[in-house]
């Protein structure tokens, strides 16, 4: 699995570079000096990694992160750097991170360097995967010069256009509904990382991780969403019937102006040329399926947890519309990709049983059927909304219920051993 990983990194840098710009792999090892993209997640990638240490070593690596950061901070005041992209800080935890495998080669052995490696792994793999995706989207902008925007806005009516109608009602709600949702829609990474603290919080005393925690789970998201992008490229409302995030640009390839206020007329779509830099990574919305996987990995934490975990998915899909970044249909993707893959990652530990295999085939096959009937029936959906729309809803709902019924069948049923590989004679 690591060297799978490894290699999969390698070839994003190579993709990345073929086209004349730096992969994961670089853009993680800039960071080591320069100022990172973003601080706070380096920062929850530290907190991953500190699950394995005792409070003491905990309070002595935060001191560190902070104590590097405030020296990084000074010289680059006394050199006259100014920092104009990323974060001011963040290097320090990603100095930790990296410290603490460099103790666990150098002075542990055993289980506990295994247990220290892990933790640094795992700080590492969430910062990877944010650079991973970086590179994907990159990729897409590069490979995919016409995009399915027509296909999905046309199919979209048999949902109402919801992106049109959440993108005036955020409007209304001024700058600070606006203000409040783009932090929670950049900030996903860090309300992961919260809950999966309370799932790891028993990791230091046990000296071992659970089977399963939403690190996987999310990191799975973000590792396949992406491939989805390269199949069925799609870039937004705001972009191609606005002015594109924040009015900065989506004018000159938009079809018209019509995003918020106007919903696009439903026609005969097409294939839409757009330009080489904006990503296509609308279908699925992984911010939704995110915030899904946060949502069901936090039903089992106390109160106010869960309801941090609500808020967090309620306000996502609030801004992924609001903004104009994904269609309604990305949305009902969005949340069967999550819970087909939350159910196959459950599924595999427990060594997939039955009930496992047909909810992971089912939800597949309603991810596949979204694709194809967007593709290729929008029209009809568009004049046929109160048949399609429920439909819809119906198909992510039906695929929801049944990981609930299933996953209350598991926690009844123990798990199935798993098998013991047998001796092997040793030759001489």
């Amino acid at each position: 699995m690591t060297v799978a990983g490894l290699a999969f990194l390698v070839a994003l840098e190579i993709a990345a570079r073929h086209y004349g710009l730096p992969g994961p792999i670089a853009n993680q090892a800039r960071e080591v000096i320069f100022p990172p993209k973003s601080g706070p997640l380096l920062y929850a990638g530290m907190a991953l990694t500190m699950v394995v240490l005792t409070w003491r070593q905990r309070l002595a690596a935060a001191g560190a992160a902070v104590g590097i950061d405030l020296a990084f901070a000074v010289v680059r005041w006394a050199a006259g750097a100014p920092v104009t992209e990323g974060h001011s800080f963040g290097n320090g935890a990603l100095w930790v991170i990296l410290g603490c495998a460099v103790v666990a080669v150098t002075r542990r052995t055993g289980r506990e360097r295994v247990l220290l490696l892990k933790g640094a792994g795992l700080g590492l793999l969430l910062v990877a995967g944010r650079k991973t995706g970086d590179a994907w989207l990159l990729i897409t902008s590069k490979t995919r010069p016409t995009v399915l925007d027509q296909y999905m806005a046309t199919a979209d009516h048999a949902l109402g256009n919801p992106s049109w109608l959440a993108g005036r009602a955020v409007a209304a709600t001024g700058p600070v509904g606006a203000h409040v949702l783009d932090w929670v829609y950049v900030q996903l990474a860090v309300a992961a990382v919260v809950v999966a603290l309370y799932q790891l919080r028993g990791v230091a005393a046990e000296r071992r991780f659970p089977r399963h925690h939403l690190v996987r789970t999310f990191l799975t998201i973000g590792l396949l969403g992406p491939g989805i992008y390269m199949i069925f490229p799609v870039v937004g409302p705001v972009f191609a019937y606005g002015t594109g995030a924040f009015g900065t640009g989506g004018a000159p390839w938009a079809i018209a102006d019509l995003w918020p206020h106007t919903p696009p007329p439903i026609g005969a779509p097409g294939l839409m040329p757009y330009d080489e830099i904006t990503p296509r990574n609308c279908m699925p919305s992984l911010h939704t399926a995110w915030a899904t996987a946060i949502f069901i990995h936090s039903r089992g934490a106390p109160r106010l947890l869960r309801f941090a975990g609500t808020f967090w998915l309620l306000a996502t899909l609030a801004a992924t519309l609001g903004f104009g970044y994904h269609y309604g249909i990305d949305l009902v993707a969005g949340v069967v990709f999550a819970v087909t893959i939350e159910a196959a990652l459950r599924a595999h530990d427990r060594g997939w049983d039955r009930p496992g295999i047909r909810l992971v085939a089912y939800g597949t096959a309603v991810f596949a059927a979204l694709l194809v009937t967007t593709r290729h029936l929008s029209v009809q959906m568009a004049d046929h909304p109160w048949v399609f729309g429920p439909l819809f809803l119906l198909a992510m709902a039906s695929v929801v219920h049944g990981y609930v019924r299933t996953t209350k069948r598991w926690e009844t049923e123990p798990a199935a051993p798993l098998p013991r590989p047998e001796p092997r004679l040793e030759t001489v």
